[in-house]
């Protein structure tokens, strides 16, 4: 059944994340924990920081803490809502992503593997496939 490829897939890749993690924070300024944060806010898409809390499942006052310390060492940035002024959206800076493309090497790799290795007709069927399995994964935030 297909349940054991895709536990192993999920799982290599999350090893393979963990590990190019480490060994970025371990050469730069963030922590293992800031790291998790900012991915997060990245993959969040924007947020707000109340966004950004609920997601953590952390109180706003330690979420800010932790937006105020990756904002000082220069990978995200504050900026205000046009909806609403009292609110601020995060956004990943140039820093970040450069950081991020590190992270996203092991990707870059399977993906010139999948291409090299499977033909066209079957390329189609996988993403048809990856569509249809993303389209029921939950869904990190209820709104």
């Amino acid at each position: 059944m297909f349940t054991k490829p895709l536990a192993e897939i999920y799982k290599k890749l999350r090893l393979y994340f963990y590990r190019e993690m480490a060994l970025q924070t371990s050469s730069d300024s963030l922590s293992f924990s800031e790291a998790f944060c900012v991915e997060a806010i990245y993959s969040l898409g924007e947020p707000t920081i109340n966004t950004f809390a609920k997601f953590m499942n952390i109180s706003s006052p330690n979420a800010t803490y932790k937006v105020n310390s990756l904002v000082q060492k220069g990978y995200l940035k504050k900026v205000r809502s046009e909806q609403d002024h009292r609110e601020y959206h995060l956004m990943v800076t140039e820093k970040f992503l450069k950081f991020h493309e590190i992270n996203n090497r092991g990707y870059k790799k399977t993906m010139e593997r999948i291409y090299q290795n499977f033909t066209d007709r079957e390329l189609d069927t996988l993403n048809q496939f990856m569509t249809r399995i993303n389209d029921q994964l939950v869904e990190p935030l209820s709104h």
